[in-house]
């Protein structure tokens, strides 16, 4: 079924020899980018899916442990107002505590009050208020004199000597410090 022309050339008629061949290779590359794509697609789907149920599971995590961070901060400044008032209290004791029994061997002495002290070798006492440099004091029936920082050493017997230190006064109480050496009394 060849028809000649001028030139003496064989002219198809019809479909080219080939041509089955070409469209299946457009249907074969056509495919494979739709089958790309759908995977691409169920690919991302998937993926998001994933993500999204991790994202709420974050979510709902980080929700909790905001909850339990602020009943803890609560707990924590509730505590810090118990121990402060812990704190108040202790601090009101010991001033207290100090103002009956000063530390060892410091005695508070009031106007016109005496003290034995120095385990009962020493009696002392306050005359009057202090005026603001001196204080009058006596020890052991003898009157002195004295200022802050003054030092007054006194012997009740002669294997005893005792020293007395005015610490500080004000106006209305001595702060005195007594100690003696030697033997103690029977």
């Amino acid at each position: 079924m060849s028809e000649t022309t001028e030139a003496d050339q064989p002219v198809q008629s019809g479909p080219p020899r080939y041509a089955w061949l070409v469209e299946s290779r457009l249907a074969l590359y056509g495919t494979a980018v739709l089958l790309v794509a759908a995977g691409a697609a169920c690919g991302f789907l998937l993926g998001r899916n994933f993500a999204a149920s991790d994202l709420a599971a974050a979510k709902a995590l980080n929700a909790q442990l905001t909850s339990q961070s602020q009943a803890l901060k609560q707990e924590v400044t509730g505590q810090k107002a118990q121990l402060g008032a812990a704190q108040a209290r202790l601090t009101g004791v010991e001033a207290k505590l100090e103002a009956i029994m000063p530390s060892e061997n410091t005695y508070n002495v009031n106007p016109n009050q005496s003290l034995i002290v120095a385990d009962g070798r020493l009696v002392i006492g306050l005359i009057g208020s202090p005026s603001n440099e001196t204080v009058n004091i006596i020890i052991n029936g003898k009157q002195q004199s004295a200022a802050a920082g003054d030092v007054i050493s006194v012997a009740p017997n002669p294997t005893t000597s005792c020293r007395v230190t005015v610490q500080s006064f004000d106006m209305f109480k001595v702060l005195l410090n007594a100690t003696c050496a030697g033997a103690k009394p029977q």
